[in-house]
């Protein structure tokens, strides 16, 4: 896996039903090295550490090999890396393979595998079409948060180099899926809610999908 482009942004205010919202997810390309903080991208801009930022979601990566996929079907937008939100557009980046705690060596740093992204209305506001979040749901594609295990220097053409495999947990795509169309297979919301690596945050949102799908049936 190679980083293909290393993004930042500045803070955008932008309405939403009637109230002025700050953002940080307008994010572009830079030239220059960026580096992985254990709470956040320097330099870059986190404004609502409810969500973003944080130990578990220090940085987001995204494929670049799904970007074809969404510029079939929003190609009204202007395509640049960095549509998502994401610090690092990754080539070769595959949720269905990459699993939580898998550890990685990228550039300077060492990175851990925590969450799949879970997309708000802020990701609708990037494409002025708010179509786009539940699209997302509905698809493969959520990237991966990642924790930062040491901080360090990534820049454009660093590779991702596996240094440690969770091979007993389930993968991004997996945990995923548990949002959507698994949301009644109690054996893998099992395995996600026990699993020591996944971000606390998703973890409690597992929790209430298992309360839910218990009282419903």
């Amino acid at each position: 896996m190679e980083i293909i482009s290393t993004n930042i942004g500045e803070p955008v205010t932008v309405e939403w039903r009637g109230e002025k919202v700050q953002t940080g997810i307008f994010k572009f390309g830079v030239d220059i090295p960026i580096c992985l903080g254990h709470e956040d991208v320097l330099n870059d801009h986190v404004l609502n550490r409810k969500y973003h930022g944080g130990v578990d979601k220090a940085c987001y990566l995204y494929s670049a090999d799904h970007y074809p996929f969404w510029e079939k079907k929003y190609s009204e937008n202007d395509w640049q890396w960095g549509m998502f939100g994401e610090n690092l557009t990754v080539r070769g980046l595959n949720e269905s393979e990459i699993r939580i705690g898998d550890i990685y060596r990228v550039g300077g740093a060492v990175i851990q595998v925590s969450q799949p992204r879970q997309p708000c209305f802020k990701l609708g506001i990037r494409f002025e079409n708010q179509s786009i979040v539940q699209d997302f749901w509905e698809s493969s594609y959520p990237g991966v948060y990642v924790r930062v295990i040491e901080s360090g220097n990534i820049t454009t053409g660093d590779v991702m180099v596996l240094i440690r495999r969770n091979e007993e947990s389930l993968t991004v795509g997996q945990v995923f899926s548990i949002f959507t169309r698994n949301r009644n297979d109690q054996e893998l919301i099992r395995k996600a809610i026990q699993e020591p690596f996944l971000a606390e945050s998703c973890r409690r949102d597992i929790q209430k999908i298992s309360e839910t799908e218990s009282s419903v049936n």
